[in-house]
């Protein structure tokens, strides 16, 4: 198949310039249309949508200028090159710093104008192809991020909360236990927003000091602090144009608190060791996994902070609350897994589906993608048995201890551990209620059932 030849327009307002330009033009390899005068040229770039504009500068009532900002009203892409007498030369100048892709100057040379108008057809094509080329990874992103998986009535009322506040730059606060997929909703707001072409950065404020998520977050100058050698620039502030997700928000100390207090109240950052604020132009996300009224009523967490962040609230339900749709993630989860790998698909023995649709998933899905990848790699044909699924997925479950008979002299572990399940039981297996009331952080909650999980027989 033969390649369009490139669509030029031609505006002039002399017919004996246009004839000759036309033929010239044509002959070297040009799909040539002309217009005589500035607003016939308006008129055929609207129509037309031509590859390239040549225009003259001078002509009268709608000269060359208003043809080129016509021209980039219409499609910011459409090359435009300006023919201009020494007269009008600084005014082409001037259109060039506007959009202008050339000028040249008359008298001219028939083979320096075809030459020019070939460089001109080339940036095109590259410009096209690189319009194509960032809208097949916004595809690809935006397939990665697609739709959340689910249709239990208590997740898909989360997802479609998320499609109605996307839209919109509302601060969101994304409540739910560990893994029950904080992130990923997040990207699925980002990906339907007006910013879905801008960056989507992220960080997990438990994972460093303060000191250094501070200088993450917010930046730096030089000699600021040891080791502080040049400026540098914070992730909010990086963010410029994009969405901004801060994980686990309740891990962040009180100070840090106050200046992310600042950027959603003055969207204006401080960099560490700075007077001078820098402003930021970010939407905010966050999540956390505590209990943030708890974390106000202890001091932990600014109640001001908690209401600028509170604009709209998502709660992610855990996936034992969801389990109709475990057979749907563990389907979508292998179908993935399998393509990156450039393997066949794996599916689920009945078996290992009961075993995996019948376990609690105390992890929610990250529990469930991992235990997943650990059969996949395990197994070596095309259908995973339930041998192949981690011993804790497949062992029966232990009797409670609270209903198991008394021990005779029990030890404090025991007592404790019995406590915890008694706790467990009657908050309906919520690890962040039963936290509170125990009095205890729900990491050290997580801590204590990953010993149990090994110590109990």
């Amino acid at each position: 198949m033969n390649e369009r030849l490139p669509r030029l327009l031609i505006v002039d307002d002399e017919s004996s310039i246009l004839d000759s330009l036309r033929i010239l033009l044509k002959n070297s390899g040009f799909e040539v249309s002309t217009a005589q005068g500035g607003r016939v040229g308006i008129k055929a770039i609207q129509t037309s949508k031509p590859d390239i504009v040549l225009t003259d500068v001078r002509m009268p009532q709608v000269n060359g200028i208003d043809v080129l900002q016509a021209a980039k009203e219409t499609d910011p892409e459409t090359v435009v090159i300006l023919m201009t007498a020494q007269a009008s030369l600084q005014s082409a100048i001037r259109a060039v710093n506007e959009g202008a892709y050339h000028y040249i100057q008359k008298p001219f040379a028939n083979d320096e104008l075809v030459a020019i108008c070939r460089r001109a057809a080339e940036y095109r094509a590259l410009r096209s192809e690189n319009v194509t080329l960032k809208r097949e990874i916004r595809r690809r992103d935006q397939s990665r991020w697609a739709r959340p998986l689910g249709s239990a009535s208590c997740f898909t009322a989360v997802v479609q909360l998320a499609e109605q506040v996307a839209p919109t730059e509302s601060t969101v606060l994304i409540l739910g236990e560990s893994g029950t997929g904080k992130e990923v909703i997040a990207r699925y707001i980002h990906s339907l927003s007006a910013r879905a072409d801008g960056p989507f950065l992220s960080i997990n404020c438990g994972a460093l000091p303060e000191s250094l998520l501070e200088s993450e977050l917010f930046g730096h100058v030089k000699g600021s602090f040891t080791g502080a050698h040049r400026d540098k620039e914070g992730l909010v502030a990086a963010a410029r144009g994009g969405t901004f997700f801060l994980d686990e928000i309740a891990e962040m100390t009180p100070a840090t608190q106050v200046k992310l207090l600042r950027v959603l109240q003055e969207r204006e950052a401080l960099p560490v060791g700075s007077t001078e604020a820098v402003p930021v132009d970010v939407r905010i996300l966050a999540a956390t996994n505590r209990d943030l009224d708890h974390a106000m009523r202890d001091g932990s967490f600014r109640s001001d902070l908690y209401y600028r962040l509170n604009v709209i609230t998502l709660v992610m339900p855990p996936l034992r609350d969801r389990r109709e749709d475990i057979p749907v993630l563990a389907e979508g989860f292998l179908a993935r897994t399998a393509q990156e790998r450039s393997e066949p698909v794996k599916r689920l023995a009945d078996d290992a589906l009961t075993a995996v649709g019948s376990y609690d998933w105390p992890g929610n899905v990250r529990e469930l993608e991992n235990a997943l990848e650990h059969a996949m790699t395990v197994t070596r044909g095309e259908t995973i048995s339930i041998d192949a699924l981690p011993n804790r997925v497949t062992a029966p479950p232990r009797p409670h201890l609270v209903a198991a008979p008394r021990q005779p002299n029990p030890t404090l572990d025991t007592i404790e551990r019995a406590y915890i399940e008694w706790v467990l039981n009657a908050e309906g297996g919520n690890k962040t209620r039963a936290a509170e009331v125990l009095g205890i952080d729900p990491s050290t909650l997580y801590r204590k059932l990953a010993r149990y999980e090994t110590d109990v027989p």
